[in-house]
Order: structure tokens, then sequence, then C-alpha cells
């Protein structure tokens, strides 16, 4: 996609400080939701002495290695870099845009939660596309970032939970 694209995105965001600021918000609050809502699922899971507990440590610990491993191999340039346009959302890193992470997390600790409570997984799968989205608009990531982020957390997940 080109800039073209993006920054048509972006625009009501830049236009208005208000909005912007609700972009930044929105980011932060889909974010800590879930740095919030995986740890109450261990715990959870280790008060109830679920045996599924070891497997949702597991299968997210080694697909998050697995993918930060990989960005810093392909280390793509982000949207604000390539072209020049400042990101919406301060963000102070440079390369490893390929996969998305955040998204990536989201996904991943979705498919944690839908391998012992599938109605909650799927708040949080919708809320893992809201946050995608906020990430293209704010100039962080490519939409093939977050697709590709969104998409290894599925397949790992669905591999870690179910087929193994």
């Amino acid at each position: 996609m080109q800039k073209a694209f993006y920054d048509k995105l972006a625009r009501p965001f830049e236009a208005d400080e208000r909005r912007k600021k609700r972009l930044i918000r929105a980011n932060d609050i889909v974010s800590k939701a879930f740095y919030i809502a995986y740890p109450v699922l261990l715990l959870i899971l280790a008060l109830l002495r679920d045996e599924r507990l070891l497997r949702v440590i597991l299968v997210p610990l080694f697909s998050f290695l697995a993918v930060t491993i990989f960005r810093k191999i392909v280390n793509a340039p982000r949207p604000h870099e390539v072209w020049d346009a400042p990101s919406l959302i301060p963000k102070d890193t440079r390369g490893n845009s390929f996969p998305s992470r955040h998204v990536f997390s989201v996904f991943i600790i979705a498919m944690a939660t839908a391998y012992v409570c599938m109605p909650a997984a799927i708040i949080m799968m919708i809320a893992g596309i809201f946050l995608a989205i906020v990430r293209i608009i704010a100039r962080i990531h490519f939409v093939k970032d977050v697709v590709a982020g969104a998409a290894i957390g599925i397949i790992l997940g669905w591999i870690g939970f179910w087929v193994i």
C-alpha cells in the first residue's frame, strides 16, 4: 500500500490533538488490558490447579521468543521510517516492524484464553483487530505487519494448544 493510504488514515488524527490523544490512549488501554489479562488467566489456572497451566505458559513463551528472533533477523522498517512521516504514537524504535509483536502478543494471548474460555477469547480477538487498526493509523506498522502478527499468533496458538 502506498503512502497516500496511510496518510489518509492518519490525517484526521494529525489535524485534531484530542483525536490523537484518544488514539494513543486506545493503544495503551488495549495493550495494558492484555498484559493484565494474561497473568490473571495464569493465576486462575494456578489457583484451580488446572492441568492446562503449563501449556498456557509455554506456548506463548516459545512463540514470543520465536517472533522476537524472526523480527530481529528481518529488521523491516516502520512506515514512519520509510516515508519520513511522523508516527502518531511516540515510538523511538527503528526497524523490527514485521510482524507486529503487539498484535502477535494479543492474538497468542487470545488463543491461550480460547484454550480455556472461548467466549472471552472472541472478545480478545475483536480487541486485537482494534489494536491492529490503531497501529496502522498511527504509522507504527504496515497492514502486512499486523496481519502477519495476528496470523502467526493464531497459527502458533492453534498448533500449540490443539495440534501438539
